[in-house]
């Protein structure tokens, strides 16, 4: 018989047991709820925001597709179906809580609960929103016995939906989809955001399901049984056929032009006077083109980041930025500092810059307070409009005194990198046997290991525009949106080195004495090349150099005439810097425009060639890379990251409400993280109508299928793609179209979609 203590211990452990089981579900039920969150979320594409906005394709989610299934399902519509009212007001409120929650310094007053989430945030602030319960005290009551699991909020409300368990996916897929551009930004925040500190606005997908749902549940009860519109086919096929029918015209004209450049391919005998090595932007073709007509210049092209993965620490800003391409993760963190040279300028430049600081911060907190803008504007009114007056009529003279009166408070302050180890802290620096690696790795995926010249210009790139929330999409995409300046500046310090090239000897790579690396930065805005530190480092071939920097502005004023014609413009030396200057300008260039291949191949295979701006350009040498190694880096990563441009390019031509963000002249800068058309829309994710039309009706970039030209042995190319998955699914699923002109004969072969290589017309 037992005892009156066993039987107390014996419920004990049942009641144990029980609560066990229980937790052990509801913690299975979660996880469950995630995978499903996960899987219906593969079908969006990440949003980057404005400060360091990438390309990327919108409809990457569908890319395991063939690219007419997934043209067929990415939402191309040629009827006006029904609206719905109900799911407009729930996208509504979905935006008015996205932009709270995301806010980056724009609104004064924060959402509360922020930092502990966006389903917590929401939990305790909807009940106090009138327009969600509009006073109903059982919706109230409902709202405020909401679980605190985001999980189990979504299983409450798929069933409150009346959500078929088997259906549940696909209609989590269809619920992302109503605001792609908010979801995919949550994506991003989620999947790709580096973060050197934790997260002020934590969020998942999961999170911003449940506040969906929930409002769902209260705005639209009825969401599950919306039909899907359905199209028959036909706007689908006529996009398909336009393709096809631009990218068999480029594909044709381009091999006619290149395949008889395989014949007169040359060693090269005579040492450059320089080489300069720009970034594979298609912006970078045009004025390579130009420098190499005026002296015996060669130049070369390689991923704008330089190769090296790193988080740079601005000296004039102090914010922290990821100069590399966001299919990496940055490895090494690096301080710009000023050059020894500048320690008399240091103490008045640290004094404005605080100045400046104090007044910008005073300025933004009056402008922005709810009770001091009126006294502010009748304040600065009178001044604030003579200074809109002067940069509407007179945009470069505003912009040069500006500048004299900025560099007067603060004078221009050379940096440079500082990359030595620390030891009190390790994640600063680069250790030299890694300094060396890269250097190799650089050198040889782009054939630069013999023939050095006197004189190489490392030249990084960014732009310079005004008034332009998608500024940094001009910016160098392998950068992650940011100037590609301080990579040049790196890598030209490490190559400068002793000790690098003493190791560099050992590995085959002889680089010559009296050879100079510098730090460059090509604004393709106005295609002048600044070269860096010139000042404060000792010159040692002065002529050469003088007769460089000669011909590089010769060469941007040619340039600009090229560039002119495009933007039907009439006068190149006035009107390219005054779209650089002019706050009024929607378009101060065409970025990437009508890029249409990519090709991977010495220099000599294309010199003679007029590409038009239309070509991303990778230096390529085959027979230094028997094995494929380097030419398999050069697939899988700028080629993938010139995939992305392209389909983004593509298809804010094709439909640019549905995947571009529509005409600049309605934008409205949300957050300080997106653009919004009006003053409430999805979160826009593609490309402005100004970067691709123009006019309303003609567009300027031509749709078609990125080009990938490779001059490489066959059996090689082969091998690669068979070892590489995201290669089978961009060649095989015709997302890419692969083109390899094998030098064994001279020969190009197309590889078709069953990955046979046939005959390329």
């Amino acid at each position: 018989m037992s005892t009156a203590r066993e039987i107390v211990n014996e419920e004990k452990i049942q009641d144990l047991s029980k609560n066990t089981n229980t937790s052990v579900k509801a913690l299975n039920t979660r996880l469950e709820v995630r995978a499903l969150v996960d899987n219906a979320a593969k079908k969006i594409a990440p949003v980057w925001p404005l400060e360091t906005f990438i390309a990327c394709n919108p409809l990457q989610g569908f890319e395991a597709e063939t690219f007419e299934q997934a043209i067929a399902k990415g939402g191309f519509r040629r009827k006006e179906f029904p609206r719905n009212r109900a799911l407009e007001n729930v996208n509504l409120h979905m935006i008015k809580w996205c932009g709270g929650f995301f806010d980056a310094g724009q609104g004064v007053i924060e959402m509360p609960h922020r930092d502990k989430g966006f389903y917590f945030g929401f939990l305790k602030l909807a009940s106090f929103d009138k327009t969600l319960h509009q006073n109903k005290k059982e919706v109230k009551q409902w709202l405020l016995n909401l679980p605190e699991s985001a999980e189990e909020a979504i299983t409450l409300c798929l069933k409150k939906l009346q959500v078929p368990k088997e259906k549940a996916e696909e209609f989590i897929t269809q619920t992302f989809l109503h605001l792609p551009g908010w979801a995919g930004f949550v994506k991003w925040k989620t999947h790709w955001q580096n973060s050197t500190a934790g997260d002020k606005q934590p969020v998942t997908l999961t999170d911003f399901l449940a506040v969906r749902l929930v409002i769902t549940c209260l705005l639209c009860p009825e969401a599950a049984q919306e039909k899907k519109n359905e199209e028959d086919g036909s706007l689908v096929q006529e996009v398909l056929e336009h393709l096809k029918e631009n990218e068999k015209n480029y594909e044709q004209a381009l091999l006619q032009t290149i395949l008889p450049e395989v014949k007169r391919l040359a060693v090269r005998t005579q040492r450059a006077e320089a080489q300069l090595v720009f970034c594979i932007d298609v912006r970078s073709e045009p004025i390579r083109r130009a420098i190499e007509k005026l002296g015996n210049y060669q130049t070369l092209g390689f991923a704008g980041f330089f190769g090296l993965p790193i988080r740079v620490q601005e000296f004039e800003s102090g914010k922290m930025k990821d100069c590399c391409p966001v299919l990496l993760k940055p490895r090494y963190r690096i301080d710009e500092k000023p050059s020894a040279a500048n320690a008399s300028s240091i103490e008045k430049y640290q004094q404005g810059r605080e100045i400046k600081s104090s007044l910008s911060k005073i300025y933004q907190e009056l402008k922005y307070n709810v009770a001091t803008p009126f006294a502010l504007a009748e304040t600065l009114g009178a001044w604030c409009g003579l200074k809109m007056l002067f940069q509407s009529l007179a945009p470069s003279f505003t912009r040069q005194t500006s500048k004299t009166l900025n560099h007067y408070f603060t004078p221009k302050i050379q940096t440079e990198p500082s990359f030595e180890l620390d030891e009190t802290d390790l994640a600063h620096g680069i250790a030299l046997s890694e300094q060396i690696d890269y250097a190799e790795t650089v050198l040889r995926l782009m054939g630069l290991t013999s023939d050095f010249a006197k004189l190489i210009i490392l030249c990084g790139h960014g732009s310079t525009t005004a008034n332009n929330p998608y500024a940094s999409a001009l910016d160098c995409g392998a950068c992650g949106g940011n100037h590609g300046g301080m990579n040049a500046k790196l890598l030209a310090a490490i190559l400068n080195k002793t000790d690098v090239r003493r190791a560099l000897e050992d590995k085959g790579i002889h680089i010559p004495l009296d050879t100079v690396f510098y730090g460059a930065l090509h604004n393709t805005t106005t295609d002048t090349i600044e070269i860096y530190n010139l000042k404060t480092s000792k010159v040692i071939y002065p002529t050469l150099l003088n007769q460089l920097l000669a011909d590089l502005e010769e060469a941007r004023s040619n340039n600009n005439l090229e560039r002119c014609r495009k933007l039907n413009s009439t006068n190149a030396a006035k009107d390219i810097r005054r779209r650089s200057q002019d706050w009024s300008e929607t378009r101060p260039e065409w970025g990437l425009a009508r890029n249409a291949a990519f090709i991977v191949a010495p220099r000599t295979l294309t010199k003679n060639i007029n590409l038009d701006g239309r070509c991303f350009l990778h230096s390529y040498d085959w027979q230094q890379d028997p094995e494929g190694t380097y030419l398999e880096t050069i697939l899988t990563a700028p080629m993938v990251v010139a995939q992305w441009i392209n389909t983004q390019y593509l298809f804010s031509t094709l439909d640019n409400v549905a995947y571009g963000s529509g005409s600049k002249i309605t934008h409205n800068v949300t957050g300080k993280i997106g653009i919004m058309q009006g003053n409430g829309s999805d979160l826009m994710h593609g490309l402005p109508l100004q970067s691709v039309m123009s006019s309303d009706e003609s567009p300027y970039h031509q749709p078609q299928r990125l080009l990938a030209l490779v001059y490489a042995p066959q059996e090689v190319v082969s091998n690669i793609i068979q070892r590489q998955a995201i290669l089978k699914t961009l060649f095989l699923n015709q997302w890419v179209h692969l083109v390899l002109i094998d030098p064994s004969n001279g020969l190009a072969y197309k590889l078709n979609e069953t990955g046979n290589w046939i005959l390329a017309n």
